[in-house]
């Protein structure tokens, strides 16, 4: 069934170029304490009682499909008997991404059970007190180095870098043992190995191998509550390479919802267990063009005068990404900038203080913390649909993607939450 509640709560919080994240009720971000409940029975901010089948169960198996936002969901609903079954017997809702829409925000909310603003791990790119530098938390590196690691030079232990405390931990603690299931190129990063503490990690080499190991994992008979948290990045890998209309965006698509039925479902065999089955996308993705970006420091050179910059002398930028630009603005020229910036930039992009965001519950229902605040810019640019924002240094930093996210579209903010007990 489709859950109408969830499409009507989004609709009416919706505006034009903007869907607005439901951390009351609707949002990605109440994921992980809806998991723990369907395992413990515990109460905490879960999703709508309507979102999932409220049983007790021995296993939940969460399957994250990296930018499968809800459009691409409509798109293909009826193509593929794996979605088509969680219409006809289990339950699909309307959920709404965090803000900003981008995967280091919601990987770090899976793993931690702590929203954007809380986490303080909101963008690809941020500013980072501990080094005085924009940096690329997931890579642990420095913003615009090629290689991954180089935090590594700042000498500082890499779980300084990321929240103390991961939601695998905590389900440990109510005897609940966690799989992670990650591609092997970066399920043993300085980042992961921080963000899996209390989880036994499951690395696998390709989509179908994670896919066979995921069924089997799922069968075994130990009298354990367990759960299963995969990771699948192709579909978003490919939206950003080749853009979400291209033949290999397509192919990307057919493959996984393919292979997933085959190698996943269909060998499915429970006899005891109670299972629910979960999956989810952590944002969607809008077209955007390499060739029509707009360079902020090539187009207004004197950008550069707004910014501040680090002890070394070095500006700090850029923050985010093409879809949601944070700029660290100089305090005393912050309202200047936003005029300046608005005028250049008003048929492209929306500019807002970030203040305004913050107190209007952009990045969570409370307050944020101090980790957030001390890394993330003051000002934010926010390109509408179809256009581009972005910091041009070459090899360094280019906008090569044709598809994107991190802004407040609905395109890029609405996300599918699929839920069965795969023997209902």
């Amino acid at each position: 069934m489709i859950n109408e509640r969830s499409l009507l709560a989004i609709e009416k919080n919706s505006s034009p170029g903007i869907c607005r994240p439901l951390y009351e009720s609707y949002c990605f971000s109440r994921i992980p304490q809806t998991v723990k409940y369907l395992l413990t029975g515990k109460e905490g901010k879960r999703l709508p009682e309507e979102v999932v089948d409220a049983s007790s169960y021995d296993l939940v198996i969460l399957i994250l499909v990296d930018g499968f936002g809800w459009r691409f969901f409509e798109k293909y609903k009826e193509r593929f008997p794996f979605i088509r079954r969680f219409i006809e017997q289990g339950i699909v809702s309307k959920l709404t991404s965090q803000f900003p829409s981008t995967t280091a925000a919601h990987v770090t909310c899976m793993n931690t059970d702590l929203n954007v603003g809380e986490s303080g791990v909101y963008e690809w790119f941020y500013y980072e007190p501990l080094v005085d530098r924009i940096i690329a938390p997931l890579l642990f590196s420095f913003a615009g180095d090629h290689n991954p690691g180089t935090l590594k030079e700042a000498g500082i232990a890499a779980e300084n870098f990321y929240p103390p405390h991961t939601f695998y931990e905590a389900l440990s603690q109510e005897g609940v043992t966690s799989y992670v299931m990650q591609n092997a190129s970066i399920a043993h990063s300085p980042y992961s190995s921080s963000m899996f503490k209390g989880a036994i990690q499951v690395p696998f080499n390709s989509t179908k191998e994670a896919l066979t190991t995921l069924s089997n994992l799922s069968m075994q008979n130990k009298n354990e509550k367990s759960y299963i948290y995969s990771y699948f990045g192709e579909i978003d890998a490919a939206g950003h390479r080749h853009g979400i209309d291209s033949p290999q965006f397509e192919t990307a698509v057919n493959l996984f919802w393919q292979q997933i039925e085959e190698l996943f479902w269909q060998q499915l065999q429970y006899k005891d267990k109670k299972v629910a089955c979960i999956v989810t996308a952590d944002h969607g993705m809008v077209d955007v063009n390499p060739m029509t970006t707009f360079y902020l420091n090539k187009e207004f050179p004197g950008i550069e005068r707004y910014l501040k910059r680090n002890r070394d002398g070095r500006l700090l930028a850029p923050a985010g990404s093409c879809r949601d630009f944070f700029l660290h603005i100089q305090e005393e020229r912050l309202g200047e900038a936003k005029e300046v910036l608005q005028e250049l930039l008003k048929e492209k992009a929306r500019v807002v203080f970030t203040e305004e965001l913050i107190q209007q519950r952009f990045f969570g229902e409370r307050a944020p913390s101090e980790k957030f605040l001390n890394r993330v810019g003051n000002l934010v640019i926010l390109p509408k649909e179809g256009e581009g924002v972005w910091w041009y240094e070459k090899h360094h930093f280019e906008q090569h993607f044709y598809g994107a996210h991190g802004g407040l579209t609905r395109h890029e903010m609405e996300i599918p939450f699929l839920f069965i007990n795969p023997r209902s």
